[in-house]
């Protein structure tokens, strides 16, 4: 009898074992997968940053070239502006820095399937931000020590023609119409309205002192631009091209990149030094929030289904997950060294 109960008690506990194992498979088989995945140029480091928001650390490094900085997608590759200019931060005497290496400079192809870089586009001198037309066979792209923008043939990296700017041009942002694109100018002030059929400068229209970043209204009536030096927002009609007002965003802020919600109803703008993003009504042209983002945020982006917003904060080597439905930071993932770039990309 005493055999008879251990076997069926041994019975029982390898039925039991066999019947939980199936459970504890299930488990790691359904975790979901992440819809996105977050790229981070590494302006130091000079390598990507690869973020799948669903994991608590970044799952990839490729190296790049020289000062990745302005970075986007389209069509299941990134793009990635790169340079052989020595960083020249404000107040930095330009003679005691080293001489350029040229060779560096381009337009570095990454693609996602490979998970590696695939070619690099001559990208014209010292290339810092870039956007594509509206079909995607043109890349405009701003020489910062050029004082021009480039439009370059995609499928064969032809420098198609030059355009005068402004001395550093940074900010490139194409209309949603695809008829224009937007460059700023830091040294001038400016920011010029080039026509992407003829490639002529259309206007030169004043703003404040360092304009970052435009960003453009979905029905393309109006931009925002973001003044580093002067702790505003211009905001242009684009119709009229003229500048409309400034919106003032607080003292010791220095705004800087932007993410506009697909709606056009919200705008989120880095302030750098200032260690917050805020949030703006762009029906009022309010501000209605501040969030603390981190270490000097600069590049920033939505994710697809806008919950989240990343930043990436140079000083710190940090890109900060900010939940939307809270306004606040929800964790930092360790990126390169200064990261630079950030976006979002659908799998």
């Amino acid at each position: 009898m005493k055999h008879d109960v251990a076997k069926v008690m041994a019975i029982c506990l390898l039925l039991g074992a066999c019947a939980k194992a199936p459970e504890v498979v299930a488990e790691k088989a359904q975790k979901p997968k992440s819809a996105y995945l977050v790229y981070v140029t590494n302006e130091g480091s000079g390598d990507l940053t690869v973020i799948d928001p669903g994991e608590p650390n970044a799952i990839a490094t490729i190296p790049l070239g020289k000062r990745p900085r302005g970075i986007h997608a389209l069509n299941g590759q990134i793009f990635v502006a790169l340079s052989g200019s020595p960083a020249a931060p404000p107040g930095v005497d330009e003679s005691t820095l080293p001489p350029p290496d040229k060779s560096a400079d381009g337009i570095g192809v990454f693609d996602i399937a490979q998970g590696k870089v695939v070619r690099k586009l001559f990208g014209g001198s010292d290339p810092e931000q870039f956007a594509f037309s509206k079909d995607g066979k043109v890349m405009f792209v701003a020489n910062e020590d050029a004082a021009g923008l480039s439009v370059i043939d995609v499928a064969d990296g032809k420098v198609l023609s030059s355009v005068p700017t402004g001395e550093e041009p940074e900010g490139v942002t194409v209309s949603p119409d695809g008829t224009r694109v937007y460059v700023t100018s830091e040294n001038e002030g400016t920011v010029t309205v080039v026509d992407t059929k003829t490639a002529k400068s259309l206007k030169k229209i004043k703003v404040g002192r360092r304009p970052r970043s435009v960003a453009v209204t979905p029905d393309g009536a109006r931009a925002f631009v973001t003044n580093e030096n002067d702790a505003a927002l211009t905001v242009l009609d684009l119709g009229r091209m003229i500048n409309v007002h400034t919106i003032p965003v607080g003292e010791g802020l220095k705004p800087m990149g932007t993410a506009m919600t697909q709606d056009g109803k919200t705008l989120y703008v880095s302030t750098g030094r200032g260690k917050k993003v805020l949030v703006i009504d762009t029906a009022t042209e309010k501000i209605t929030a501040s969030i603390e983002a981190g270490q000097r945020p600069w590049g920033l982006t939505l994710s697809p289904d806008e919950r989240l917003l990343f930043t990436a904060n140079g000083p710190s080597n940090d890109v900060s997950v900010i939940d939307l439905a809270t306004n606040t930071v929800v964790r930092k993932v360790k990126a390169g060294d200064k990261p630079w770039g950030v976006i979002a990309v659908a799998r």
